[in-house]
């Protein structure tokens, strides 16, 4: 049996945990804003076809349907949006209208007004 001396063993080091980095996936989490839930409504004659169109949807005056659920002319539709300023009119039977509740209005290029709805 062969001893070894002090000089001739070897120091063998642990290799220390590399700095932990973040995955992919936690970082767009972290970088994603928590959204809120924006509810849109408006009056119209029950039976018609109610959208909501915006800079949150690219102006998609077809992308979201408010729903009159009890048929008497309320409609509604629930969006998750990010911390924002965001513009928008409902599309009434093909007719582009601005929000008659909505309190805060901007001109737009058409030379009519879009209503304007903020998430903190």
């Amino acid at each position: 049996m062969k001893i070894k001396t002090k000089e001739q063993v070897k120091k063998v080091e642990t290799p220390k945990p590399a700095a932990k980095v973040a995955s992919p996936k936690a970082a767009v989490k972290k970088a994603t804003q928590k959204t809120q839930r924006v509810t849109f409504t408006v009056r119209a004659e029950a039976g018609s076809k109610v959208f909501v169109a915006g800079s949150f949807n690219n102006w998609d005056p077809t992308a979201k349907e408010l729903a009159d659920k009890n048929g008497d002319g309320t409609f509604t539709a629930t969006l998750s949006l990010a911390p924002g300023s965001y513009q928008y009119k409902f599309v009434i039977d093909g007719t582009w209208c601005a929000d008659p509740e909505c309190n805060e209005w901007v001109q737009n290029d058409h030379g009519t007004l879009n209503s304007v709805v903020n998430v903190v």
